[in-house]
């Protein structure tokens, strides 16, 4: 947790100033029994009215100044440990933003989910409960033991007793929730995955009737989940009783010693109620102690999780300084491109070459699980190649920034995920400064003019979550218009036609191919139509290259392609 704290760097006025204030009132806290001891033998017990009256006043004043301590105290630990909080939060999603598929591939969306959120609240606890808490708590267990040798080093010697037993119990209860903890944040990781797959999945549950097995995986996820803290709320909750028993018992021993000692007038009435304030005192911040050993180690865990997304090694970097020119060809080139996801698997793509110039159309197709939409993804290095290389304009894409090779790239991915907002906000993600102008000829040329316009606030119309308020082809449509909007030197279309009936398919098409007369067209597609009338067609199969050519050399040279192509027309036939 300590790599973390350079977080609070904005913050370091209240993280310093905020412990020294909490430290003042815990001073003034330990004082007070020794006040209050003085006014019952020297002020109550020789009935001496100005006495009483002058130390309650000075009792009164301690008080006052020790809750304005804790106040500021509190109101610097809750600047801090938001500030903190959002700080690291910033951060961290700023490193989830550099990691490439792969890294996040591994992760997985439901972990990063938790540790955006759970691990950093607790790691905002316990930067709060380190300002408000690490100095008093032992302060005032420390000071309270000399406060009481203080007073009489014989009773002192119940203090010295009852600490050991404490610890012993405190140290049990550590060991045996530590890994509790640990337990719990994994299984909160689960369900968190089980309620992500269960509310993007609704619509596949409901048509599969899965509705009554996913309530049972969903309350035995739940189940899990109670157990594991349950588990850990039943040891945790063993230490406030058996602090209490301790307490009592050490309260009587206090009392029968003290009533002796009273007796034989070794000791004032004042003394042992201040030994017995002493003795709560101790406990009492004892078991804050504990509680924060608690807080710090579920803190630890957490601090571990978000460290490892911190110190994950990004696959892709950034380190490229050339730029795209806009005026050179949009020439794409794949060398002998092989890749495979992990080290552990297969290969995915083996030995890809092929060539793409400036306003030429290039079609892939394949059957399913045959590589298609890999290959795309290595264009705007999501993915970097294993062997071979990519190449653009001339130029290695890992010579070129991530963000210049990407602005003048086009993807619509094969799952269409529009943004909450309106539709023009989601058209800007491509052009941020685009026109009303700009928004409509997009929507043109994606074939959606139409049904846009016909809605009662056009561009302003709002877009729910993921854009579940349009049908899928709409969707497909407006993410087509999203990424043709800058009018990129290359526009990826991985099976992002799959919605749309032939007829619109083939006006898209075209449309695309008269408005962007300089884009490069990739489009993947399971249809033969969509692609047939691409300059070049690249048939994969099993991740390998089985054609490369026009619609009329492939139907001469490549079986696999004869085969698509008569599976499809035996289907319209049909």
């Amino acid at each position: 947790m300590v790599s973390l704290l350079k977080y609070t760097k904005k913050y370091r006025k209240e993280v310093i100033l905020g412990p020294i204030f909490k430290f003042l009132e815990a001073v003034f806290e330990l004082l007070l029994p020794i006040y209050m001891a003085r006014l019952i033998d020297n002020g109550i017990a020789k009935n001496d009215p100005n006495y009483v009256i002058k130390t309650a006043a000075t009792m009164i004043i301690m008080s006052v100044i020790g809750l304005i301590c804790v106040m500021i105290c509190q109101y610097y630990a809750s600047i801090a440990s938001q500030g903190f909080g959002t700080e690291l939060r910033n951060q961290l999603m700023k490193k989830i933003n550099t990691l490439s598929h792969k890294e996040l591939n591994d992760f997985g969306t439901a972990t990063l989910i938790t540790r955006m959120t759970s691990d950093i609240n607790q790691l905002q606890l316990a930067l709060a409960m380190l300002i408000r808490l690490v100095i008093r708590a032992p302060f005032l267990s420390i000071g309270s033991v000399v406060m009481a040798f203080y007073i009489n080093p014989k009773m002192a010697l119940v203090f010295v007793f009852s600490l050991p037993v404490f610890c012993l119990i405190l140290f049990f209860m550590m060991k045996k929730t530590v890994p509790l903890y640990k337990k719990v944040q994994e299984k909160l990781d689960h369900l968190n995955q089980v309620i992500q797959e269960n509310l993007s999945g609704v619509r596949v549950i409901r048509a599969f009737a899965q509705k009554d097995k996913e309530r049972h995986k969903m309350a035995d996820t739940s189940d899990d989940l109670a157990k594991a803290y349950t588990r850990v709320a039943n040891i945790s909750a063993l230490l406030n009783p058996a602090t209490t028993f301790i307490m009592n018992v050490s309260i009587v021993a206090l009392l029968y010693f003290g009533g002796i000692n009273v007796n034989t007038g070794a000791m004032g009435q004042g003394e042992v109620l201040a030994l017995i304030n002493y003795l709560i005192q101790m406990l009492l911040a004892l078991i804050v102690v504990s509680n924060l050993v608690v807080i710090f180690t579920r803190a630890s865990a957490s601090a571990g999780r978000v460290n490892e997304v911190f110190h994950t090694n990004v696959s892709i970097h950034d380190q490229g300084q050339l730029a795209l020119a806009p005026s050179s060809l949009n020439r794409l080139n794949f060398q002998d491109v092989s890749f495979r996801y992990s080290d552990k698997s297969g290969l995915a793509l083996e030995n890809i070459s092929f060539s793409l110039e400036k306003g030429e159309m290039l079609g892939i197709i394949g059957p399913t699980g045959s590589g298609k939409s890999t290959l795309t993804q290595l264009i705007p290095r999501f993915y970097d190649v294993s062997t071979g290389s990519v190449n653009v304009l001339g130029h290695n894409v890992k010579n070129y920034g991530l963000d210049d090779l990407r602005n003048k790239i086009g993807v619509v991915p094969q799952t269409s995920v529009l943004f909450t907002g309106t539709i023009r906000d989601n058209l800007q993600w491509g052009k941020p400064d685009a026109t009303d102008e700009d928004c409509w000829q997009a929507l043109r040329t994606s074939q959606s003019y139409e049904f846009v316009k016909d809605l009662t606030e056009q561009l302003d119309t709002p877009v729910m979550e993921s854009g579940k308020n349009f049908s899928g082809g709409q969707r497909q449509r407006l993410t087509i218009a999203r990424a043709l909007i800058k009018k990129p030197a290359f526009l990826i279309l991985d099976d992002s036609l799959s919605a749309l009936d032939y007829q619109t398919d083939l006006e898209l098409r075209q449309a695309l191919q008269r408005d962007l007369t300089d884009t490069s067209l990739i489009i993947v597609s399971q249809r033969v139509s969509s692609v047939q009338q691409a300059a070049k067609i690249l048939v994969l199969e099993d991740g390998k290259q089985v054609g490369l050519g026009t619609h009329d050399h492939l139907m001469a040279h490549s079986d696999v392609y004869q085969e698509i192509v008569a599976s499809q027309q035996e289907k319209e036939e049909a």
